[in-house]
């Protein structure tokens, strides 16, 4: 039997168990789109399954990331707190892989993991925390001029183009939700955009990010950093 975190809220009930696919360096937040590529046996049974039932993926972050974009080995010890997706979007490619969009519905803080379903990873959520996300959320006293700038100059220093007066009549939601999912942060620092209580406090460490990421020096400049 599925619960609902907040019924009145949304449509959809949010499940007592649910399928997680970890991806390093992968962003979903509330109300996002992720479009994902779907090709492992695993994971073509775990959209299957989904596609079948609630069609929601939690996305998580491994938390030992490494090059393979698996960390710690084939099931590697994940972050805490991810975000799932309902698959909006679906198709099926000539040679068998899936081409999936998720589009962001509320974050869960993983209470524990089941055994493994046709070689995919489920996990109890825990809702509850999170119950603000099936709403629209406000960013207060959210510095618009201050993110944008910080935008200009990381975009220039990353070598990004963007629809600069797309980004200055964004609705805030959508802008910080856009930049956070897309910018080439390290995966800490993801982790820490998805975690951030409200819009608010994400949209201010956002601006930090990219106002720390502009000044930073480019790994062809000798920093190693990877992002």
């Amino acid at each position: 039997m599925a619960m609902s975190a907040s019924t009145e809220r949304t449509a959809t009930p949010l499940p007592e168990i649910l399928p997680i696919f970890p991806l390093t360096g992968v962003l979903l937040l509330p109300r996002g789109r992720l479009p994902l590529n779907i090709f492992e046996p695993r994971y073509l049974a775990m959209t299957r399954d989904a596609l079948g039932g609630e069609r929601l993926i939690g996305m998580v972050q491994p938390n030992q990331p490494q090059d393979d974009n698996r960390g710690g080995g084939l099931n590697p010890p994940v972050y805490a707190i991810g975000c799932a997706g309902r698959i909006t979007a679906f198709a099926e490619s000539d040679d068998g892989r899936y081409l999936i969009t998720l589009t962001g519905m509320s974050r869960f803080r993983i209470r524990d993991e089941l055994p493994l379903l046709s070689g995919y990873r489920r996990v109890r959520p825990d809702w509850a925390p999170f119950a603000h996300d099936l709403g629209p959320d406000e960013a207060g006293d959210f510095d618009r001029d201050r993110l944008v700038r910080g935008l200009r100059n990381f975009f220039t220093q990353q070598g990004l183009k963007a629809d600069w007066e797309a980004i200055e009549k964004a609705p805030v939601e959508h802008l910080v939700t856009s930049i956070a999912m897309m910018c080439p942060f390290p995966p800490s620092e993801k982790q820490a955009l998805l975690e951030a209580a409200d819009l608010g406090e994400r949209a201010r460490l956002l601006a930090a990010l990219v106002e720390m990421a502009a000044i930073a020096p480019t790994a062809e400049e000798g920093s190693g950093t990877r992002h």
